[in-house]
């Protein structure tokens, strides 16, 4: 029996196992149901297990004789949304929601753990499977790492993948360099004294300077940042004031910028806090700023962006070079910080389909689970060459 159809034949058990971590979503640093999950799996498959790092995550090792070690990593949480899809195995949780398609990357990579105990032939080192939590916002990788991940468990290069619905089903990009971009937060307080709106004259508007603000906002990467380099910066939330003739003391403002380089990235931290500090002597308000850097941007190294390349062809996939890098963010960037490795995408996309990722009406397309099985599989035997 070829490894493809030993895939094939175990295929209807490995859909039923993600339509059950479909059905019971956990969020950020509560997936304690799916790591107990795989941590069973990964010991029934024989191999050394180990819990609770960085949170909930789980790590399991597959020794095959001396040589290097590759990680492989698979995301776990969920997102805090309603789903909208009528599926049988759709989400009984309220309120939460596999809308990132984590657990396909989950079953993906348990598969992938039980192809490579059958075919140990095929390579000689260790494998270290990783199953991260908390990728939604919350940093699980950076807290696997800064739990000592790669000193426990050392790796010499490490890969990920994510399904990709804006690709056809059989297709895989990644590139070198960057492909995923950094996610900043900042949260502007705009503080006036309030007043009546009949008189505005005894008053600084918190409103209006903060419209002000937002306006100035618009305009730096337009006129801070070079026409070659990438970045986005949006405001997605302004609340303040609660009837219609009070003027309110205080204006919130929030949003997020996404980037690709540290130095624009400072250029952009910058210009926002000179808006703010402009906007607030002009108008009398005091404004602080809060400027988060939560996740870096997701950055490939040159062999290994390579080897996931090669990885996809030769596990049938149409392999190619991403045009250019997203703007969402993913914190895997963390462990490629740490170690050299390739983040790819998963093409899934279904024909007539326009559901994105963190959609109320997304779900995984099973058709991909053998596709990033075998790319997985193709890493290691490429990595691990016997």
């Amino acid at each position: 029996m070829s490894a493809d159809d030993e895939v094939a034949d175990w295929l209807p058990e490995l859909i039923a196992l993600r339509h059950d971590l479909h059905a019971h979503p956990e969020l950020a640093f509560a997936e304690h149901r799916t790591a107990a999950i795989v941590a069973a799996a990964l010991r029934e498959l024989g191999l050394e297990v180990h819990e609770g790092l960085g949170g909930t995550g789980v790590v399991g090792l597959l020794r095959n004789g001396s040589g290097p070690s590759v990680g492989l990593r698979a995301d776990m949480d969920a997102l805090p949304m309603q789903e909208h899809t009528g599926l049988p195995h759709a989400s009984r949780h309220i309120g939460v929601h596999h809308g990132c398609g984590h657990d396909g990357h989950t079953t993906m990579l348990l598969g992938a753990a039980r192809q490579l105990l059958r075919h140990r032939e095929s390579f000689k080192g260790t494998v270290v499977f990783i199953f991260q939590p908390a990728e939604e916002g919350r940093g699980g990788a950076k807290a696997m790492v800064d739990a000592g991940l790669f000193e426990r468990f050392p790796c010499d290069a490490v890969y990920a993948l994510h399904n990709w619905p804006d690709l056809p089903l059989g297709q895989a990009q990644t590139r070198l360099g960057p492909i995923m971009a950094a996610a900043d937060r900042f949260d502007l307080t705009v503080l006036g004294r309030g007043g009546h709106a009949a008189q505005p004259h005894q008053t600084a508007d918190a409103i209006l300077a903060a419209s002000q603000l937002v306006t100035q906002l618009n305009t730096i990467i337009a006129r801070r940042i070079a026409p070659g380099e990438s970045a986005v910066l949006s405001v997605t939330r302004i609340a303040g004031g609660h009837s219609h003739n009070v003027l309110p003391s205080e204006v919130q403002i929030t949003g997020t910028v996404r980037s690709f380089d540290a130095v624009a990235q400072d250029r952009i931290e910058a210009a926002l806090r000179d808006c703010a500090a402009g906007v607030a002597l002009g108008s009398g308000t005091e404004i602080t700023v809060a400027y988060t850097r939560y996740y870096p941007a997701t950055i490939n190294s040159a062999a290994e962006a390579e080897l996931a390349l090669a990885a996809a062809a030769e596990a049938g996939l149409q392999a190619g070079l991403a045009p250019r890098p997203a703007f969402t963010s993913e914190d895997f960037a963390f462990m490629l910080r740490a170690r050299p490795g390739a983040y790819l995408w998963l093409g899934q996309g279904h024909a007539g389909d326009s559901r994105p990722l963190h959609h109320p009406g997304y779900d995984f397309n099973d058709a991909a689970l053998p596709l990033g099985i075998r790319w997985f599989v193709a890493v290691v035997r490429k990595a691990l060459a016997a």
